[in-house]
């Protein structure tokens, strides 16, 4: 601590923040790598507006706090008048928090769900598989494409026998995921 000896108060009180926050982030970081980070742990009093950000968290705090204080120690060699050297690092902070903002918005984009229901087949068309006997008398199986991959399901008729390489189209959902299909 003898470094801090020599220092001004505002650079002091730069370090430490730096510091502090700095760890916190180090933890954060690694709490997210390990899949440890399902919240900020703490909750605000108030609802705010329906968004994927929350503009009060611990996280964007430390990252303000970040921009801030390293801002300070940065410029504070350069910049001799205290009070633009404190609004250059808070704009810097607000900064920080505003590229988090964006890259978390980016990363939501990339985000896909695939999960296949079923009912995403209804008026869709696909190819028989195995025979599909007539008038709901046994089931067959079709292939089909739902959003880029494929899945063989059972399919029934309620025409005549439809036999593989046909084209069909899904008409219904009947109870236990079995499809009814006609041909196209």
């Amino acid at each position: 601590m003898e470094l801090f000896e020599h220092f001004d108060t505002l650079l002091k009180t730069f370090w430490i923040v730096a510091s502090i926050s700095s760890i916190i982030f180090i933890i954060q970081t690694i709490m997210t790598f390990i899949g440890a980070d399902a919240s900020d742990g703490v909750d605000v009093d108030f609802d705010g507006v329906d968004a994927p950000f929350q503009l009060f968290s611990l996280r964007n705090l430390i990252n303000f706090l970040l921009g801030f204080s390293w801002t300070g120690i940065s410029f504070y060699n350069s910049l001799t008048n205290k009070t633009i050297l404190i609004l250059v690092a808070f704009f810097v902070g607000v900064l920080f928090l505003f590229m988090f903002f964006i890259i978390i918005k980016q990363l939501q984009k990339l985000a896909e769900d695939n999960t296949f229901r079923i009912a995403q087949t209804l008026n869709k068309s696909a190819e028989v598989y195995l025979t599909i006997p007539e008038k709901k008398t046994g089931k067959g199986k079709i292939m089909i494409s739902v959003n880029g991959s494929f899945h063989e399901l059972d399919a029934m008729t309620e025409n005549d026998k439809i036999t593989p390489g046909t084209l069909v189209k899904i008409v219904k959902i009947e109870s236990e995921n079995i499809l009814i299909v006609e041909t196209i």
